[in-house]
């Protein structure tokens, strides 16, 4: 198989950039799309760090983010599988993306910057669902946004809401790797599994 090894060779196979996927590049977050993350319940977080790189899904109930100031979004680890995966990326390695999308909207929002991690109980007692608060909050410093144009989400017919058929669900998915393990139990426990450890 050909490769593509150097900068010149990849872009002699595309035109030039079209001028508005350049000029619409905030360096802060604009009351337009302040309005758009305030509306997103869901982003992926990407990281890297020497392992190599991590995407992660994030959803809330309200807003997935919390926007400080033009500058500076907080996001609440809520609890999850403990892998910590983006955290210790966050920790060694503080670049990270995000990619917030709003159901129904073919627009993604896309956020570059930095990010530390906090434990201050000042900040993680600022979130709480259920009576629960993050133990940490990934603190993001801004340093450009924009959209992304609508043609991946066209081409993909995402909110078309047909579900697919057929996928494995995450029971096989694990019975894959153990065939000892309960596909089917866990499967049908998981929904109320959940319930008390959204948070």
């Amino acid at each position: 198989m050909k490769t593509i090894d150097d900068i010149a060779a990849l872009e002699a196979l595309y035109d030039a950039a079209v001028p508005a996927s350049l000029t619409k590049v905030v360096k802060r977050i604009t009351p337009h799309y302040e309005k758009w993350i305030n509306a997103a319940r869901f982003c992926v977080l990407t990281t890297v760090g020497p392992e190599g790189s991590d995407g992660s899904p994030r959803g809330d109930v309200g807003p997935v983010v919390r926007i400080i100031d033009d500058k500076t979004l907080y996001l609440p680890d809520w609890r999850g599988n403990n892998r910590i995966d983006s955290l210790r990326n966050i920790v060694r390695d503080g670049r990270v993306s995000l990619m917030f999308m709003n159901n129904g909207s073919a627009n993604v929002i896309r956020v570059n910057g930095t990010a530390v991690l906090s434990d201050d109980p000042e900040v993680t007692g600022s979130f709480e669902q259920n009576g629960k608060h993050p133990k940490s909050v990934i603190v993001i410093t801004v340093q450009e946004a924009y959209f992304q144009c609508a043609k991946a989400i066209m081409r993909s017919e995402l909110w078309t809401g047909e579900a697919a058929e057929g996928l494995p669900t995450a029971g096989q998915l694990i019975k894959e790797q153990q065939a000892e393990f309960d596909a089917q139990g866990y499967d049908d426990g998981y929904a109320e599994y959940a319930k008390g450890r959204m948070w």
